[in-house]
C-alpha cells in the first residue's frame, strides 16, 4: 500500500528533513583523516537529538546506530566502528531522522580530504552519481511513473561506464523507513508497468552504484555490511522528496 501524506504529515517530514540535512552535513564535515566512523555516528546522533528529533535508524530492530557508514568498497549498511579514516577514502554516510511518527532518509558520499585528495576518475565517479540523483528527482512529478526516475538514473550512471546495483533500491518513506513503492535506479520492463506517481507521495530517490560490476555480497558476519563483490569503489546519493503536480519538493534540504 502506498501512503499519501496529509499536509500536516508533509510539514512534519519537512522539519525532520531539515534536522537530517543539518546532522548529515555535520557528520560529513567531520569525516577527516584520523577520525573513526564511530565518532561520525556520535556527531550525527548528538545533532539529531539537540534539534529535537530521534535517530531513525535506531528504530530498525537490532540496529544501534544513527548512521550507516560505507567506506570504499562497502556500499550500504556498514556499521560505524573503529575504522580510522585515511586521506583519499571514499565514504558514504546514510542517516535518518524520526519525528512525531514519521521518517526521513538521506545519504551523501565524500572524499576524505576533499576531491583534490582523489584521482580524476574518482571525482568523475562521484559527480556522476550526484548528477544521476538530481536527474531522477527531476522526473518525480505527479502523472509520471517510477520508471521515469529509474530510467533517468540508469542512463547517466551506465552512460558513464559505471554499474547500477540491482539488489538495492530506493523506496517510499514516511510512516515506515521503507514503504512502497520500490524505486530502483534501473528500469526493468516497461515504464507503463511501474507505479504511478501521485501528489502527496513521499519517496527516497537513491542512486546506489559501483565503479565495477553491480554484484554485491555481505562483507563479513555482522549481518549488515554489504560491499561490492569485486571490491570496486561504490557510492550512494539519496534524498527524501515529496511528489507534487509540477515539481518535486526535496524534504531533506
Amino acid at each position: 500500500m502506498i501512503n499519501i501524506k496529509t499536509q500536516n504529515e508533509v510539514e512534519t517530514m519537512r522539519k525532520a528533513g531539515h534536522m537530517l540535512a543539518v546532522a548529515l552535513s555535520k557528520s560529513l564535515q567531520g569525516a577527516k583523516e584520523g577520525v573513526t566512523e564511530a565518532e561520525l555516528d556520535q556527531i550525527a546522533e548528538k545533532s539529531i537529538r539537540e534539534q529535537g528529533g530521534e535517530p531513525g535508524f535506531m528504530k530498525v530492530p537490532g540496529y544501534k546506530h544513527s548512521i550507516c557508514t560505507a567506506t570504499n568498497e562497502v556500499i550500504v549498511h556498514g556499521i560505524p566502528g573503529k575504522y580510522v579514516l585515511k586521506r583519499g577514502d571514499v565514504i558514504c554516510i546514510d542517516c535518518g531522522v524520526y519525528l512525531n511518527g514519521l521518517h526521513t532518509d538521506m545519504a551523501d558520499t565524500v572524499v576524505v580530504g576533499g576531491l583534490e585528495a582523489a584521482p580524476a576518475e574518482v571525482k568523475n565517479f562521484l559527480e556522476t552519481g550526484e548528477k544521476a540523483m538530481w536527474a531522477g528527482i527531476k522526473q518525480a512529478v505527479a502523472g509520471k511513473r517510477v520508471g521515469h526516475i529509474s530510467q533517468a538514473i540508469q542512463e547517466i550512471v551506465e552512460g558513464n561506464g559505471y554499474s547500477v546495483v540491482r539488489t538495492l533500491v530506493g523506496h517510499g518513506v514516511g510512516k515506515k523507513l521503507h514503504e512502497e513503492p520500490e524505486v530502483p535506479g534501473f528500469l526493468l520492463g516497461k515504464i507503463e508497468r511501474t507505479p504511478l506517481l501521485k501528489q502527496g507521495m513521499t519517496i527516497a530517490v537513491e542512486v546506489i552504484y559501483a565503479m565495477g560490476e553491480p554484484d554485491v555480497v555481505y562483507a563479513n558476519s555482522d549481518g549488515w555490511t554489504i560491499k561490492t563483490a569485486d571490491d570496486s569503489l561504490s557510492a550512494v546519493f539519496e534524498r527524501t522528496i515529496l511528489i507534487r503536480e509540477n515539481d518535486p519538493l526535496v524534504l531533506t534540504a
